[in-house]
């Protein structure tokens, strides 16, 4: 991808599917713990087309059961 808009969505995606949850069952889960998300949307998230703010970064963590700093480690090559 020439200019991704994230730097998490690969990572979420990879934890999501090694969770065995489809994208609507993480957006559910997502809703439930107050983030207001389609499936598209964190479907632009995963394909990095959408931006993620702060707040975003560690609802996401916390829906995969990461923390945010360890999300943007994994992000980052840094494991």
């Amino acid at each position: 991808m020439n200019n991704p808009q994230n730097i998490v969505g690969p990572v979420v995606r990879e934890t999501r599917e090694k969770l065995g949850l489809t994208q609507a069952q993480l957006a559910t889960k997502l809703n439930l713990a107050g983030w207001d998300l389609s499936r598209g949307t964190l479907s632009k998230i995963e394909a990095q087309l959408r931006c993620v703010t702060d707040y975003e970064i560690a609802k996401l963590a916390e829906g995969i059961g990461l923390t945010g700093p360890e999300l943007l480690r994994r992000a980052l090559g840094k494991n």
